[in-house]
């Protein structure tokens, strides 16, 4: 299986939250990018912490028919392009078995990790900005457990519980993520290689996050998109030292310029 033959060989591998889209949810300043990166047969390939029904819709609405990586890796989804059925790839562990896991390391840490399926949807609302149906796609999870972010007290202790008992927790802007061991961003972009058959295909990843920096390790051109308070700290030392190159702008409107002074570069 192949992806859209295209001069460049470049991949736009992308994080949603905060990255393609703001805080509340606004991408309109992507949207001519990402036509131009249609017209060019350059993939985008969103790679998020969101799940396959909300990359779905987010699909839908955008004009996105590439493959998409969900939950912060813990599967991979695309089309077929002849029967259009879709192809899954499971990558880590089912949402129960990680349930009991976030149980067992809130037993040993303490401190009880509330996980966002168990809040209300007003909590719901008021944490995320979501509302409605874009809720209930939210809560659809199958391959991790998103969480409340406990104080920095506890973290070094929760990542080491976490650690053995065969899982590893990434922490986002707004809430943790608990993923079965060895399941992230850029493991998840490296198998899809394997799966098309596209090893040589170069990767320009963006993302805003902790749970980002798998993807950025793993990318021949990464990419930190800012907020507006700048970029985040766990992805600081990255810039300075040159190994990652920051937006000129914070989401949208940062990713939109960067990309597409990467592809205008290559193509001089």
């Amino acid at each position: 299986m192949k992806l859209k033959a295209n001069n460049t060989n470049w991949w736009v591998v992308t994080d949603i939250d905060g990255t393609l889209m703001d805080h509340n949810y606004d991408l309109q300043p992507a949207l001519p990018t990402i036509k131009w990166l249609n017209e060019l047969s350059i993939p985008v390939i969103p790679c998020t912490s969101k799940t396959a029904a909300e990359v779905r819709d987010l699909r839908k609405n955008i004009g996105l028919n590439d493959p998409f990586i969900v939950e912060n890796g813990g599967a991979i989804y695309g089309n077929d392009p002849s029967s259009k059925l879709e192809w899954e790839l499971i990558l880590g562990e089912k949402y129960e078995k990680l349930r009991s896991k976030l149980r067992l390391i809130s037993s040993e840490l303490g401190y009880s990790l509330m996980p966002l399926n168990d809040l209300s949807k007003l909590e719901i609302s008021e944490l995320t900005g979501l509302t409605g149906k874009a809720i209930e796609l939210a809560l659809d999870r199958q391959w991790s457990v998103p969480f409340l972010n406990p104080p920095d007290s506890y973290r070094k202790r929760l990542g080491e519980i976490a650690s053995g008992l065969g899982a590893t927790i990434y922490q986002g802007n707004r809430m943790s993520h608990l993923l079965a061991k060895g399941s992230h961003k850029g493991k998840a972009v490296i198998r899809l290689k394997e799966f098309l058959n596209q090893p040589d295909a170069k990767i320009i990843a963006l993302g805003d996050s902790q749970n980002d920096l798998p993807l950025l390790e793993i990318a021949d051109k990464p990419i930190v998109v800012p907020g507006k308070e700048g970029p985040n700290p766990f992805l600081r030392e990255g810039i300075s030292s040159g190994k990652f190159s920051l937006a000129p702008a914070p989401h949208s409107a940062g990713w939109s310029l960067a990309v597409r002074k990467i592809i205008s570069d290559f193509e001089k």
